[in-house]
Order: C-alpha cells, then sequence, then structure tokens
C-alpha cells in the first residue's frame, strides 16, 4: 500500500465531463488510483507529499497510433519529398531487415520519448515481419515494461505481397494461417483486459493495399471472439482510394464495411479523404479515428475533416504516427499540430486549444477503449503530466497556463503512471538516457548496413 500527494497545485485541468479547471488543487492517490481532486483535510496522511505549487497537471497523454519500429529509420533524407507509396516502396526494403534487438531497442527509444513529452499511454502497430520475427511483440512486450508506459501492441500484419498485386516486397509478408496463428498466442500470453492494465493486445492487418479480404474477415472474426480491438490504417490518400477502387471495386470504406470492420471496436489511422457519409457512418456505429497531422502534412497527404469528425459524434484521439513520418515522438507537439492543422483547413475558429488537449486525452482514451485513463478524477489511474508553470519556456504565459503549454508545446518536468514516476526533472527515471541513446545508434547503423549489402549484391 502506498499513497501520494501533490499537494497545491497551480493548476489542474482535469478533462472531465464538465471541463474543470482547478486552481490551488491537490492530488491524492492510493496505490496508483486517484481517490481525491481538489482540498485534502490537513488530518490526511501520505507516505509522500510534493509540493506543486508550481505545476500545471494535465491527464497523462494518449497516442492512439504508431510504428515505434520507424525510429530507426528517422530523418532519412532520401525518403523526403515522397507520397506515401513511393515512401513505402523506398523504406520497405530497409525494414526487411528488422531483427528482435532492433525491435526492441526501437521501442524503448520511442516509448522513452513519448514519456518525455507527457504521454503516459501509447498504441503500436507493428505490420513488418521478415523472416525470424516470431518473437517481435514478446520484445515490445519487454521493452514498454521497462520504459513503465502503458502500452497497446496491435499484432499487425500484411498478406498481400507484389507477387500477388500489392504493395509491400513478398519478404516482408507472412502466411493467413501464420498471422492468425501468432495473433491468438500474442492475445493470450499477454493481453491483460482490467482495470489498471499496463499491456493490452490489438489485433490490426495494415491496409486495403497489403492485407486480403479473407485476413481482414477472419481477424476481426478472431478479434471479436477473443475480445480485444482492431485497428488498421484507412483513407490516408488518394492513391489508396484509386487502388481500392481498382482492385476492390468500392471505395476504402466500403470495403471495411463489406470485411465487417465498421462496428465500435474498431479505431482507423488517419481518415484523410472521407466523404460526409462515410463521416456519419462512423458517428452512428461508434468507429474511432485516430488523426496524425505531422505525419499527413509531411507526407503530403492531406488534411483530415478532424472539426467535421468531431461535429458528427465520432471519437477521435491522436497519433504521432511512425517516426520515419514524422520524425519524432513528441505527443504534446501533436496537440499543437492538431491545432495549426484545423485552423488551416477550415479557419481559425475550427480547433481551440482544449479541445486539441482532450484529443490526447479523451480522445485517445476512447480509441484504445478505455474508461480508466485520460482523465483526472477520483477513481481513474493516477496517469499525469505535471509542467512547469514557472519555467523560462512558460514564462508570458499566466494569462491561459492551458493555452500556454499546448502552443508553446512545453515539455513536462515530471510525468506519473499509476502514480509512479517515469520523468522527473525532465529526464527519464527508470533509463539511462545515453545509453538507450547508445543502443539506438548500434541498431539503426545496422539495419542500414544490412539494407546496403543487399543493394549492391
Amino acid at each position: 500500500m502506498s499513497s501520494l500527494l501533490l499537494a497545491n497545485l497551480r493548476l489542474v485541468v482535469t478533462m472531465d465531463d464538465e471541463g474543470r479547471e482547478l486552481s490551488g488543487a491537490s492530488i491524492a492517490n492510493q496505490d496508483g488510483w486517484i481517490t481525491r481532486v481538489g482540498e485534502v483535510s490537513p488530518s490526511d496522511r501520505f507516505d509522500e507529499t510534493i509540493d506543486c505549487s508550481r505545476f500545471v497537471a494535465i491527464p497523462g497523454l494518449i497516442n492512439a497510433h504508431h510504428h515505434l519500429y520507424q525510429t530507426l529509420t528517422r530523418g532519412f533524407s532520401q525518403s523526403v519529398g515522397l507520397g506515401l507509396f513511393d515512401w513505402l516502396t523506398l523504406l520497405y526494403p530497409i525494414w526487411a531487415g528488422l531483427d528482435e534487438e532492433m525491435v526492441y531497442a526501437s521501442t524503448q527509444t520511442g516509448l522513452a520519448e513519448l514519456a518525455l513529452s507527457g504521454c503516459t499511454t501509447s498504441a503500436d502497430h507493428l505490420y513488418v515481419f521478415p523472416p525470424g520475427s516470431d518473437a517481435f511483440l514478446d520484445a515490445q512486450a519487454e521493452a514498454a515494461g521497462a520504459v513503465g508506459l502503458r502500452f497497446h501492441a496491435t499484432r499487425g500484419s500484411m498478406d498481400l505481397g507484389q507477387r500477388d498485386g500489392g504493395l509491400p516486397p513478398d519478404s516482408i509478408t507472412q502466411p493467413r494461417e501464420v498471422i492468425l496463428k501468432d495473433s491468438e498466442r500474442v492475445v493470450q500470453r499477454y493481453h491483460d483486459p482490467g482495470p489498471g492494465s499496463m499491456l493490452r493486445i490489438g489485433l490490426a492487418p495494415c491496409s486495403p493495399f497489403s492485407a486480403t479480404p479473407e485476413l481482414m474477415l477472419e481477424t476481426a472474426g478472431l478479434a471479436r471472439e477473443m475480445e480485444v480491438r482492431l485497428h488498421t490504417h484507412l483513407a490516408e490518400t488518394l492513391d489508396e482510394d484509386e487502388y481500392s477502387r481498382r482492385e476492390l471495386g468500392v471505395g476504402p470504406v466500403d470495403f471495411l464495411d463489406r470485411v465487417s470492420w465498421l462496428e465500435s471496436d474498431v479505431w482507423l489511422a488517419h481518415c484523410v479523404h472521407l466523404q460526409p457519409s462515410h463521416i456519419q457512418m462512423f458517428g452512428e456505429r461508434r468507429v474511432s479515428v485516430a488523426h496524425c497531422p505531422t505525419s499527413n502534412m509531411l507526407l503530403g497527404s492531406g488534411l483530415a475533416p478532424v472539426r467535421d469528425l468531431l461535429n458528427g459524434n465520432v471519437s477521435v484521439g491522436l497519433g504521432v504516427d511512425g517516426s520515419a513520418s514524422n520524425d519524432g515522438n513528441d505527443l504534446i507537439r501533436e496537440v499543437k499540430q492538431a491545432v495549426l492543422s484545423a485552423r488551416a483547413r477550415d479557419g481559425a475558429g475550427a480547433m481551440p486549444v482544449r479541445q486539441a488537449l482532450r484529443l490526447a486525452t479523451r480522445g485517445g482514451a476512447a480509441c484504445l477503449g478505455r474508461d480508466d485513463v485520460g482523465c483526472i478524477a477520483a477513481g481513474k489511474a493516477a496517469d499525469l503530466a505535471l509542467f512547469d508553470a514557472d519555467s523560462l519556456v512558460m514564462a508570458g504565459t499566466d494569462e491561459d497556463l492551458v493555452a500556454g503549454l499546448v502552443l508553446i508545446a512545453a515539455r513536462p518536468d515530471s510525468v506519473y503512471v499509476h502514480g509512479r514516476p517515469v520523468v522527473r526533472n525532465g529526464h527519464l527515471v527508470r533509463l539511462d538516457e545515453e545509453a538507450l541513446a547508445a543502443r539506438q545508434r548500434a541498431s539503426s547503423r545496422l539495419l542500414l548496413e544490412r539494407w546496403r549489402e543487399g543493394a549492391s549484391l
């Protein structure tokens, strides 16, 4: 049994249903669960009390879409200026050299950077499985545990290679029976559906241009049998729309409907190119969307209709997306990008800063099917990010501290997951940052060496 009091916070941004923001409030938690928000009796005793009078507290941010392995190829100059299909065609052969150590190192690196930006829960979509990849999800689970973030690993998959008209090389696709067997294995071994869970599994065929209709259908059936969520990319580019109509006879959204994917246990990444009827369908069926503004802008995919989605009663979360199309792991910066991209698309009033922050908290929780995170309230997990209101970067933001930390994309001083610190004084608590960086560099260099050796043969 352990108790912690974060006392006398400058501001607590609850993100509760009323959107309350409390000045001078305290947050009490017991064994990782928030027990009280507001005034605390002087007679109450805690194992640890921290004076937080200079800090703003927000719920820990939730990253709803990512490809952590791509931290190994970020800042890759040859990919600059390419749209999604050409970008993937360039990078697929590089990623074909992935091994278990690379997956471990990149998972730790990406999650560590996310933690340093205020993130406490992250999904990941790993869909590249070259020969020798049997333990990739196992490596991710171990790496995430070392960082200390809540982790939603999705077992991605591709069974439609170039030989059969798909986009990826055949070397990184797998037979459907192999995919389904391993999907069942990782769910049985790792998925924890309980409150406060640190590790959950979802199933995630990559896209309509890399997964067959049979895989989509059978994965949906398996996920519903095992009661886990489903995830995929959708409507990211016009190229995808053209491919879907040419090869499948319908657009991407109608294809997903055909294979029983447009249900309340599904969250979709991107959704840039939607018709009003699609948005209405998503709202009626409670399909959620992970919005990835930086990636969409870098690849020239377009700006998602987030304002229309929200008006259509669609739950929208935020994702930093793959580090090779971002090229970082900074979720508070993605909140700012959500503000900017919506305003660039639909005008200055399209995205208030608090609504953007809500995407990264309550919206992300909805995408991942969680009701225990994303909000500072009694009974919720003590997942918190604390920002120093007296720091240099926040100086001059006293009129609106929430707008200040979002528009500055400030870095948190401290981050707690289930009441345990993972970041203090702006640095990781559980990992050596220099050692982590060295391990990541070694993996990245080896991956690129393998690619260059293969290209020269």
